[in-house]
């Protein structure tokens, strides 16, 4: 059955090459662009830019928007693949585009940046449910088009709130699912009051169990935001936030436990953390038959606790028929910290003499900490768009600044160290300006050029780490960016080309390698094709990219000055891939859509360096091994999606949603020890609206996730090094839950 599945997926990717989006008529194209807020327009791709894109509106991202998070809805567009460490969608999790990591992979929110400042990263369990606040999706995949915040090294994420609701509504949403898993979602805006004012809110509750041991999430959000219209000008103020306690499952689970001798129950629900006390002798007993009852001691509050909050306020102004003005402020607020029980902790690594009572010297301690972060990201947004004849020509820019306080408190100790006492205290404060000027000409009906050239100015200032509290950075970095493409409307047809670069900086934690060996600035070479016909009915279309990175930053096991291992710029890699993508309306009660990408991705040569230890376990250092044209860690050759709709009857709609992504490995090496094994998931979804029935409408979804119940693990980590002359690999795995399913009730009142 699986294989049969599987082979209509690649039929429907590979010969009909089909797409996210539903057919549209070619008159339509540009509505989404158009539709969007000035502020969203000025780090958007247009229809007539020349970069690969995939846009997502809010009937699309409602459709999907069952509870899990932002990466999940996007699971079905070109080159995703997404993975959760709770292994159900909820609470932490990832997303990578081509290969790419979230690190690499630029977010705005209306405008304005969202990667956190210092790893580059994009921690969405921050933002429960803020999907259903999303008016609007656009990826872009490759360089792209300018945007603000962190250089988009792979893929571009602009997510949109702001568009207006014309009338009023109120919607109840709630779905419930396996593992314990709730959604409840409420919202209502005002419509336009008065011809001039608007109000929209939302408060959103999200817990689950989780598929993996006590992977717990209780997430809370709130969004609400009020503007002024006027003819010329509007003003618009968002406050949302979003509060999550989740249960660590960032471990993993042991290659050993997921493939050993023990029952599937067990494999895919071990979670070691938390455990006071564990040894291999004890994981016989480490569940009771059937259940998850636990017979070590566990810590019950080893559990990630943040809230972010955010401010924007928007200012837009239409000078007049040719010019357009934006302007918007924000902060963003965030604090938290990750508890942990460690055991036999050394009072030196925390900068603690040893504990002394009457004659007895004790080094070690069991103990509770909390390492917190405790930050502010504030800063400005604009642009001026004009636009006139054969002329669109947008200068925009950002400022941002970032005020972070790294610090450690020690809650509990057995003994030796005072309740709440701090082992470190750091702060560290990133500035980045940027500016660009983006220009499109037309050249003729069918012919369209576009320009984009970007300045970004970017200082780090970091007074220690914990591992390292007297190393003190102070690193600026200047990056130009151009970008120029041309892009052909003909027939039907259209088609482009675009040349783009991208410089970035490191992330916090390359900054630790030391004095001697600080990281470099990475720059990406971004060349893109594209060709696409679209109609009523059919919609067909191909990408080619070269994606060649000079000076990239991977891990490879080099250990810094203080024994962490640190990322290390290897001189040559590149991505060669196509995108393939379409759809098809067969007829009134069935179509479909995909696509397929197939890629290669490739390290010229980088070494390795494997920790040395003797019998006795001592360190007797580092070994380098030399490796020549390997394949790019988590970037599969092949990723494969397609859905079927087939609506039966009025009102009932059945989406069959697939998915394929072949071999990934763990790291550079490209070791057959070392990889994610191929997986291929199938969901199926019911949706029945009932309309004008008591309230406006009914809509009742009923979905279940990976019906053929495949054992897979979309993510995950290793781990190498030589014992007493022998080289040992350590794999870690993040696994997804088998089979399970998801019950939706959404009312529109």
């Amino acid at each position: 059955m699986k294989r049969i599945a599987f082979t209509i997926c690649l039929l429907f990717s590979a010969v009909l090459s089909f797409a996210q989006e539903t057919p549209l008529k070619p008159e339509a194209l540009d509505s989404f662009y158009l539709l969007s807020p000035v502020e969203v327009k000025a780090v958007r791709a247009g229809e007539k830019a020349p970069f690969t894109k995939t846009n997502l509106s809010r009937k699309e991202i409602e459709k999907n928007n069952l509870g899990q998070d932002i990466p999940f809805i996007l699971n079905q567009t070109p080159s995703v693949v997404a993975n959760s460490d709770a292994g159900n969608g909820v609470g932490y999790t990832g997303l990578r585009i081509r290969g790419t990591d979230a690190t690499r992979i630029n977010v705005t929110l209306n405008g304005i940046p969202y990667n956190d400042a210092e790893s580059q990263g994009t921690f969405l369990v921050d933002l429960p449910d803020f999907a259903s606040s999303v008016n609007s999706i656009q990826i872009q995949r490759g360089v792209g088009t300018s945007s603000n915040g962190a250089g988009a090294f792979g893929a571009t994420l602009s997510l949109s709130t702001n568009e207006i609701n014309r009338d009023p509504y109120a919607e109840l949403n709630n779905s419930y699912g396996s593992f314990n898993t709730w959604k409840n979602t409420v919202k209502a805006g005002t419509g336009i009051l008065n011809d001039h004012f608007t109000i929209d809110a939302r408060l959103s509750q999200i817990t689950s169990n989780g598929y993996i041991d006590r992977a717990t999430s209780n997430l809370q959000a709130f969004y609400i935001s009020g503007a002024y219209l006027n003819d010329k000008s509007s003003i618009r103020l968002n406050v949302f936030s979003g509060k999550e306690k989740t249960f660590q499952a960032w471990n993993g689970i042991p290659e050993s436990k997921l493939k050993g001798n023990y029952s599937d129950l067990l494999n895919h629900y071990y979670n070691n953390l938390g455990a006071l006390y564990f040894t291999e002798a004890d994981s016989v007993n480490l569940f009771s038959s059937g259940n998850r009852t636990y017979n070590l001691p566990l810590y019950g509050n080893e559990t990630d606790n943040y809230r972010q909050t955010h401010y924007q306020v928007f200012y837009n102004l239409a000078i007049d028929d040719n010019w357009r003005f934006n302007t918007a402020a924000f902060l963003t607020r965030g604090i938290g910290y990750y508890e942990n029980y460690k055991s036999q902790q050394k009072y030196s690594d925390y900068g603690l003499p040893d504990f002394v009572v009457n004659d007895s010297t004790f080094g070690t301690t069991d103990l509770v900490r909390q390492k917190w972060l405790d930050n502010y990201f504030y800063g400005q947004v604009l642009s001026v768009q004009y636009r006139k004849d054969k002329n669109d020509i947008t200068l925009g820019g950002s400022w941002t600044r970032y005020d972070g306080n790294h610090y450690g408190d020690i809650i509990w100790a057995q003994y030796g160290i005072e309740k709440d006492h701090r082992y470190y205290d750091l702060d560290a404060l990133k500035s980045d300006i940027n500016a660009y000027l983006k220009w499109q000409y037309e050249l003729s009906a069918n012919w369209n050029l576009f320009a984009d050239l970007q300045y970004r100015h970017v200082r780090h200032k970091m007074n220690g780490f914990e591992d390292n509290p007297s190393l003190m950075v102070d690193r600026k970095f200047d990056f130009l960016n151009p970008k120029i493409g041309l892009k052909i409307s003909t027939n039907g047809w259209q088609s482009y080309i675009s040349y783009a670069v991208a410089n970035k900086e490191p992330n916090r934690d390359d900054f630790e390698a030391g004095t001697v060996n600080q990281p470099q600035k990475e720059t990406l070479h971004d060349i893109e094709a594209g060709v696409e016909k679209r109609t009523t009915t059919f919609f067909a279309g191909a990408t080619l990219y070269y994606m060649f990175y000079k000076d990239q930053l991977v891990l490879t096991g080099m250990v810094n000055d203080v024994g962490a291992y640190t990322r290390v710029n290897v001189p040559n890699s590149y991505r060669l891939g196509i995108e393939l993508q379409g759809a098809c309306v067969f007829n009134n009660w069935l179509n479909a859509s995909g696509n397929l990408a197939l890629s290669r991705n490739k390290i010229k040569s980088f070494t390795e360096y494997l920790d040395d230890y003797d019998a006795n376990f001592d360190w007797k250092g580092q070994h380098a091994i030399v490796h020549k044209n390997t394949d790019i860690s988590f970037s599969p050759a092949v990723v494969g999606a397609a859905t079927i709709n087939i609506l039966p009857l009025k009102n009932l709609e059945i989406n069959l949603l697939s998915k394929y992504v072949g071999t990934q490995y763990l790291d550079n090496t490209q070791s057959a020890t070392k990889k994610l094994n191929p997986f291929y998931t199938q969901d199926v979804r019911f949706n029945y609206v009932i309309n004008e029935k008591l309230f406006k409408e009914w809509n009742v979804v009923v979905q279940v996730n990976n019906v053929f119940n495949t054992k897979y693990e979309p993510n995950g980590y290793t781990y190498g090094y030589i014992y007493d002359g022998s080289v040992v690999t350590e794999n870690f795995f993040f696994p997804m839950a088998g089979i399970n399913y998801i019950l939706a009730l959404n009312i529109k009142l």
